[in-house]
């Protein structure tokens, strides 16, 4: 028995060290940056730490944050907001997350979270992506790349 309440006692210990460490990470969904960039995510390239929380805020109206189609880590489940309504994400495996605004998606609406050990390169391979959002996130692969 105490065997068991030592081991309890750690694995309780162990899991409240890991939430202490967890960063809450805020994303504004924006018409226009300060950039006078339009339809984005700011920022776009968001870097966490595994246990992280991602929360996309509908700073503007209109906007939503979704998971992209094979472009989550393996065993992550997809995800997708409403318009208007703030998602929150526990990003809880290394790699590469791809976010989409659906209804701004053609307009270049993107980001990518980066989480702990990942590989940028063929990310966007074989993925059908409108032409504005390919050019946004093929320049956050290379700010990664670096």
């Amino acid at each position: 028995m105490k065997k068991f309440i030592l081991l309890m006692t750690t694995v309780l210990l162990g899991f409240s060290v890991s939430l202490v460490g967890a960063a809450e990470i805020e994303v504004k969904m924006l018409n226009k940056d300060a950039d006078d960039n339009k339809m984005v995510f700011e920022p776009m390239l968001i870097m966490a730490e595994k246990g992280d929380t991602v929360t996309f805020l509908p700073t503007e109206k209109g906007h939503m944050a979704a998971s992209m189609k094979g472009m989550l880590p393996e065993g992550i489940k997809k995800f997708k907001g409403k318009i208007n309504k703030k998602i929150s994400v526990v990003v809880s495996e290394d790699g590469l997350y791809g976010i989409k605004c659906t209804p701004h998606f053609a307009n270049g609406m993107v980001a990518i979270i980066a989480v702990g050990d990942f590989n940028p390169d063929g990310f966007l391979d074989g993925k059908k992506i409108p032409k504005k959002s390919k050019k946004r996130m093929e320049e956050m692969l290379a700010q990664l790349a670096n």
